[in-house]
């Protein structure tokens, strides 16, 4: 997960990591990364089946921005609670 120069969060997978980050450093990697320079690799995972990869890339892009925080912070025991949506009463 790259942390963007607006504060925003890019999420992807790739089998070299050090060579994609140079790439979205460099402005080639992605069209929203290009327009958000600098950027900093602030999570990764690794797996060792490009499936797996992939499915958890589409989980974490699924996630809200606190969510997301809370992994890159290491706090998985706030992760379930920040999985559940918000309600609010009228009243």
């Amino acid at each position: 997960m790259l942390r963007c120069a607006d504060g925003s969060f890019y999420v992807g997978s790739t089998r070299a990591l050090e060579q994609r980050i140079d790439q979205h450093a460099s402005g080639k990697g992605a069209l929203y990364t290009s327009h958000r320079l600098p950027v900093e690799l602030v999570f990764a995972e690794e797996f060792a089946n490009i499936g797996d990869a992939y499915r958890r890339e589409k989980q974490i892009q699924g996630w809200g921005r606190a969510k997301r925080q809370a992994l890159i912070d290491g706090l998985y025991n706030d992760l379930p609670r920040l999985s559940k949506k918000l309600r609010f009463r009228k009243g």
